[in-house]
């Protein structure tokens, strides 16, 4: 069903939801992000709660301003680690139906910055970059840490696009939007402490994102983000 019938289907709910989700929680005192971000943030959430419908629906408005088509490629592209080829690839073609409505030749120009042969060396840089010098050893723990080294962050976060701080925002958000990775989501928030998003930065970014995963998951992740203030201090 097409969203815009819901408004006559269900106008008392969406009169509700619509003023929750796109005045109450938007211009919160003190929870405000800016439209990019806020975009952004949002729809890797609805990537990582599976919202297809809703993503359709953002990813357009998103697209009529406050991202470029590169940008919302490059959320999808990283999703893939945090949710798998099963459940990424729905939103990808989503996205590049979208994409096609909106007049937007395919395929867009390429992003990597990586090659076959210096992605591990590169990942392992970019995983040091964001979570310390305990990285640099890490990938020798078994093959599912090297994969990680050399596909995660050798392939994804070395792409152009998003820069670092804004990768690591979106992983925040897969992770606190599928819910069952707290402890990954802590670590992800420490991570995203060492690139500049604060604790104050992450409340927000959750709390814009509420609307679309709802209570349960957004509180789960405010108690991860304390928790990695009070580590990362």
């Amino acid at each position: 069903m097409d969203r815009d019938h819901l408004f006559a289907t269900d106008p008392e709910f969406m009169e509700r939801f619509e003023h929750f989700a796109k005045e109450e929680v938007v211009y919160e005192e003190g929870q405000q992000l800016e439209d990019k971000t806020r975009y952004m943030a949002v729809l890797a959430s609805l990537i990582g709660c599976q919202g297809l419908d809703e993503f359709r629906v953002i990813c357009r408005k998103a697209l009529e301003g406050a991202l470029s088509p590169v940008e919302v490629k490059e959320i999808v592209y990283q999703s893939v680690d945090y949710l798998g080829m099963g459940r990424m690839r729905p939103f990808l073609t989503a996205v590049n139906e979208v994409l096609g409505d909106m007049g937007v030749r395919l395929p867009l120009e390429g992003q990597a910055t990586t090659t076959m042969e210096d992605r591990l060396k590169r990942g392992i840089q970019a995983q040091v970059q964001i979570f310390g010098d305990q990285m640099k050893e890490a990938w020798k723990q078994g093959h599912i840490n090297r994969w990680l080294a050399a596909n995660c962050f050798g392939d994804y976060y070395t792409r152009k696009g998003l820069n670092l701080s804004e990768r690591e925002m979106i992983t925040f958000c897969f992770l606190a939007a599928q819910g069952g990775c707290e402890p990954q989501l802590t670590s992800h928030a420490k991570g995203n402490m060492r690139m500049g998003n604060d604790k104050d930065f992450l409340v927000r970014v959750v709390s814009q994102c509420l609307p679309y995963i709802g209570y349960p998951r957004s509180l789960n992740a405010i108690a991860c983000i304390k928790k990695a203030a009070e580590e990362f201090s």
